[in-house]
This record gives C-alpha cells, sequence and structure tokens, in this order.
C-alpha cells in the first residue's frame, strides 16, 4: 500500500449517524469534500478566495464503493490517494480509513472541473498547484 498523498483526520458526531448508528451515506462525500478543501489549501489555494475571482472547481461525477461502516465517535482519516488529470478534469481517488484498525470504510472516485465565470476551462491555476501531486 503506497502512502496518501493528502490525509486529513476526522471524527464522527453524532448526528451524522442514522437509526442503526452507521454513519448516513451521504456524511461520506461531506468528508471526501473537506479533505478535497484542506489539500487545496496545503497546494496554496485557497477555495474561498478562488470563487471571489471567478474560479470554481466544481464535482462533475462521485462513485463512492461504501465496505464498512463508521460509527458514532469512531476517529477515522479520509485520504487522497491518487490525483490525475484527463484533459479538463481532475480525478480524486480518495478513501475513509477508521482508526485505530485501518480499516477502509469507503473509497471514492471524484471528478472535478473548473468554470472560470461560470464557463467550463482549462483549469492552467490547478495545473500549477497540483503539479508536484500527479
Amino acid at each position: 500500500m503506497t502512502e496518501p498523498i493528502f490525509e486529513w483526520e476526522l471524527k464522527v458526531r453524532d448526528y451524522e449517524c442514522d437509526v442503526q448508528g452507521h454513519v448516513n451515506n451521504a456524511n461520506y462525500q461531506h468528508y471526501f469534500e473537506v479533505t478535497r478543501h484542506e489539500f487545496l489549501e496545503k497546494a496554496g489555494l485557497n477555495f474561498y478566495d478562488l470563487h471571489s475571482q471567478g474560479i470554481d472547481a466544481v464535482v462533475s461525477s462521485v462513485q463512492i464503493r461504501y465496505k464498512v461502516p463508521l460509527l458514532g465517535m469512531n476517529k477515522f482519516k479520509c485520504t487522497i490517494t491518487r490525483l490525475e488529470k484527463v484533459n479538463v478534469k481532475y480525478i480524486f481517488h480518495q478513501e475513509i480509513i477508521r482508526i485505530p484498525d485501518n480499516v477502509i470504510c469507503a473509497k471514492a472516485k471524484i471528478e472535478v472541473v473548473n468554470l472560470i465565470n461560470g464557463k467550463l476551462s482549462k483549469p492552467d491555476i490547478f495545473d500549477k498547484a497540483f503539479a508536484q501531486f500527479i
């Protein structure tokens, strides 16, 4: 198993769980997104600053495979295991791994495109920021 290019540690909050005590499936997407935003910061870009300049990274496709449920108060890390660029989109390969037993709870493939002033555009600013991770 290779080291992830980025990871962010989180903890399940009680209101994220369904009646069975499992994290509701929709919350996994939130975990993946906050991790991508933190990764963006690490790469020297701020999501809100970019938006104020008319530059928006938007999700165009999400595939999540749920493997083992997270439960209330579980600590976990959300990772970016790989980042690839295909034409004008970036594809983030992400995992959610429960701490302390390192069980993979979910895997995702999330495609992101770049809009400048609402129009699909080349991701030049992201190309520069992500060059070391591709």
